[in-house]
This record gives C-alpha cells, structure tokens and sequence, in this order.
C-alpha cells in the first residue's frame, strides 16, 4: 500500500496538516527542525503526494512554466533549462518549455489548463501577456526591463573591447540572419558601436548572414577588402564566416580576425579554434533558481538578475 500524508505525519511526530502545509509551499511558517523531520519521513517512506490533491488546495499545479525568447536555442540555454528541470524535480516541480510569442490569448489558454505555480521568463514579457498572468493572478519572474537589456548588451561591449585592445582598429558586427525573433543581437550592437566610438574608431560595419554558404560568403563580399575584426552573435555566425574566408584564401587572423560567443562545443574543431566568450550556465542556473525558490516559497517578488560573468576563450581567430 502506498505511504499517505498521516504516515508521513506519524513518522515524523507533526500533524497531518502540517505535512500538508509544508508540501504546499508554505514551508517558511515553520522550523528548521519540523521542515527537516517532516522531509526525512517523505524520503523513507516513498510517499508522493497528488498532484491532483495539491492543486485543489493551493489552487495552482507544480508545473513552471519557463517561456524561451523566439531565437536561436544554443547549448548553453539547453544546459540552463535541463539544470533547472534537475533541480526543480527534487522540489516535486515540473518545468514546462514553452516558446514565447505575441499572443496573449494564447498564453491565457496555457494557464487557464496547466494552473503553473509560476511563470519564469528570460526577456521581458509584452505588457498584454503581463495583464494576463497578472489577472490570472500567477507568480512572474522576469528581468526589470533595463536589466534585460544591459546584461545582454554587455556582452557586445566586452567583444568590442577585447578586439581593440588587441589592436584591431576595423570592426564589424555581424547577426544572425533568421526568420526568428532577435531580442539580443540589437542590444549587443549598439553597446559594441558605444565602444567603437569610445575609442575613437569609425562606426562598425554590420553584416547580417544566414548559416548557409552563400550567406557567409554574401556577408564576407560586404566587407569588400580583408583586415577588418568581427565580433560575431554567436559561434555558428564566427565559423560560417570562417568558412568563407578559407574559400578565399584569406589568413586567419591577419586577414579576417573573429570572436563569436557561447563557447560551443564547435568552436574547440574550427581550423583555427575560435577565439570565444563563454560564461558559467551553472551560474547562471543557480541565480534563477534561487530567486524563483525564494518567489514560491516566501511570496516574494523577485527579479531576474541574469548572471553574465563572461570571459575570453582564447583561440587562433583572433
């Protein structure tokens, strides 16, 4: 026979009730002792309550529902989303993947079936979706809106700087070219562009390719003469322009120098490796999870403060 709350309530000399309250997100109200003694007894018994149970009475699932911005999904979103689906399990939590759009009808009718404990996103949500999870009175981590912004941003600030302080006085920008959303590459422009201008260079040149060899070589045709540095929206838009430069004999980095950014597994096998930036998806995890545990746990209203500690892998490329 499966364990119930009372067994579990006997085992560890509480009430039923408090069982309940414990494992329905009002775990605060009580010691350190009684939360431990009540979790002790869940583990030795097996026991596993209902969802069914849980989301009558608090009125919501233990599903969280993390909404992905409308772009490219590299490896290091992937590590972030499986760390806090890891991590979330061992709460009794089920992290639910969802692509953001525009729609806020469509993000209703999502909540309206799946009653999420809360909504976790990395950009900031359009007003009318924010109405919505408002009205629907669901708990929203999101970062404030300057904060999206300049963590992003940042990271063209940092490529630019490092290409000058090796210097490299012709830059570009290059963007992913894709029929997706692109929340990032914007921000990341502009901040490289400031640093440019900081350092008395002319503005950069900016290129927009797709992952396909006419675009890189499209892109490459752009710049029309080599010697220029190119700080690259990620590491896919570094190796096709690589790719192009090789097909014309270019040098690397004399002719053409890159740094592309997320410290893919593809950039270790490029010829030469590419010059990088990388950071810490560990990190970065452990962030959202804290203030998304401290939002369930404590009602509070966190913001998301994403965690961009980025560093220079160094290549051949630059």
């Amino acid at each position: 026979m499966n364990p119930t709350s009372q067994d579990v309530a006997n085992r560890a000399g509480v009430s039923r009730s408090t069982v309940s309250q414990i494992l329905n997100g009002r775990a605060h109200y009580f010691t350190e002792e009684t939360r431990t003694r009540v979790a002790s007894a869940v583990v030795e018994l097996g026991y596993e309550p209902s969802s069914a149970a849980r989301t009558l009475a608090r009125g919501s699932s233990d599903v969280v529902i993390a909404l992905i911005p409308n772009t490219t999904f590299g490896h290091n979103l992937q590590d972030i989303y499986g760390s806090l689906t890891d991590e979330l399990a061992k709460r009794g939590l089920t992290l639910v993947l969802r692509l953001a759009g525009s729609d806020a009808a469509s993000l209703d009718r999502l909540i309206k079936g799946l009653s999420p404990r809360a909504i976790i996103s990395l950009m900031r949500l359009p007003e009318p979706q924010r109405l919505v999870v408002e009205r629907q009175g669901v708990d929203l981590l999101e970062p404030t809106e300057s904060l999206a912004l300049d963590s992003n941003a940042q990271i063209g600030a940092f490529q630019a700087r490092y290409l000058i302080d090796r210097g490299y006085r012709r830059l570009a920008f290059a963007h992913l070219q894709d029929t997706r959303n692109d929340p990032f590459g914007g921000p990341r422009e502009t901040l490289f562009a400031a640093e440019c201008a900081s350092a008395g260079l002319e503005a950069p040149r900016i290129l927009h390719l797709s992952i396909t060899v006419q675009g890189a070589r499209a892109a490459l045709d752009s710049l029309s003469e080599p010697g220029f540095a190119v700080g690259c929206y990620n590491d896919e838009v570094a190796s096709a322009l690589l790719f192009a430069a090789h097909e014309r004999g270019w040098r690397i980095p004399d002719d053409l120098a890159l740094i592309g950014m997320d410290d893919t597994p593809l950039a270790r096998f490029t010829a030469p490796p590419l010059t990088t930036v990388g950071y810490d998806a560990e990190e970065a995890t452990r962030a959202s999870l804290e203030q998304l545990l401290s939002l369930l746990d404590k009602g509070r209203e966190p913001e998301i403060h994403p965690r961009f500690d980025v560093h220079i892998v160094e290549g051949g490329t630059t």
